[in-house]
């Protein structure tokens, strides 16, 4: 089976209020891209993966008058994608939704979601102190993770916790000492939602259920300077690094960063407006459990700058840049 994660930028964008595709030469939200360009080129990527199931990160919202689910269902039938149906987890404010496709033919996705004692369900709080003051601070998801069980066409089943967790960005700094001390609090804030979602990992792993995480964790080894202050990040948290091989999690391109083993790779090539050099960053992973073993092969960034596999179909390549900032994970087993 394969299984993926993606971030269609500002997929929502597509769709108008009462939620019909807008394919037209309008401008997308993507930067000198229009929706019709940005539409074909979303299908053509997902064609090109040809995933059993594919987490959408920045899913279309889902609010009154419109489905998310409905709208996945007819992006899907548009392109003839094997994943024709689709999941939502919990829904959130954000006008970006974690949702699944799925091939029905292959597996099942269902929303289950879960708790536990200290770790509460995803769409609640958790309580864990920040700043090292004794006092506990309130921690919530902006967009709370989907935990899906996922069973496949043999009977097997998996739970899925997909996420996306919070930016670390600075956004509404107005100086460089704002900018610092947002970025450090935001950070924090990710920590906890890493350690939230590594309390559901154990008590997956204790269940002796099989787990996966991936999505868009926008963090990873050595990416910023502000880690230095926090010894690890957060994907290495829910990784669990510091645990035994009987509890931890691997991608490759995660260990390849921890060990800093040859060129990096990378998930997200972003512009900013300053100077228009464009920053590439590890964003993106499927972080499976001990269980896969063996059985676990062929994790592949689909990106179009540096994968020796796309440089022979231009249109793919084309059609993976036009699409998002980010590119899709796919993992076999």
């Amino acid at each position: 089976m394969r299984i993926a994660t993606y971030n269609v930028e500002w997929f929502d964008a597509l769709f108008d209020r009462d939620a019909n595709p807008l394919i037209d030469q309008k401008w997308s939200s993507r930067y000198n891209v229009t929706r019709a360009d940005q539409w074909h080129a979303v299908g053509q990527v997902m064609r090109a993966i040809d995933a059993d199931c594919i987490l959408v990160v920045e899913a279309p919202n889902h609010k009154t008058g419109r489905s998310t689910v409905d709208m996945l269902k007819r992006f899907a039938g548009d392109f003839w994608l094997r994943a024709a149906q689709a999941a939502l987890g919990f829904t959130n404010g954000t006008q970006q939704e974690l949702a699944f496709l799925y091939d029905p033919h292959r597996c099942s996705i269902r929303h289950v979601p879960m708790s536990a004692p200290e770790f509460p369900r995803f769409d609640s709080t958790y309580a864990i102190d920040l700043d090292v003051d004794a006092v506990t601070d309130p921690i919530r998801f902006s967009k709370p993770p989907f935990e899906a069980e996922l069973v496949c066409h043999d009977g097997r089943r998996i739970t899925l916790v997909g996420a996306h967790l919070k930016s670390k960005a600075p956004h509404g700094a107005r100086s460089k000492d704002e900018a610092m001390l947002i970025s450090i609090a935001n950070r924090r804030k990710q920590l906890a939602q890493a350690v939230w979602i590594r309390g559901r990992v154990d008590q997956v792993l204790e269940e002796g259920a099989e787990v996966i995480v991936l999505g868009d964790l926008n963090d990873g080894p050595g990416l910023d300077v502000y880690e230095e202050l926090f010894a690890r990040s957060s994907v290495e948290i829910i990784m669990g690094q510091s645990q035994g091989p009987a509890k931890q999690l691997f991608d490759p391109h995660a260990m390849q960063m921890i060990e800093t083993t040859g060129a990096n790779p990378f998930s997200a090539r972003f512009f900013p407006a300053r100077d228009g050099v464009p920053l590439d960053a590890l964003l993106d992973y499927i972080l499976v459990g001990p269980s896969f073993g063996k059985q676990a092969s062929n994790w592949r960034i689909w990106n179009p700058h540096s994968d020796p596999k796309l440089r022979t179909n231009s249109s793919l390549q084309q059609a993976l840049i036009t699409a998002s900032d980010h590119f899709p994970i796919t993992f076999d087993f």
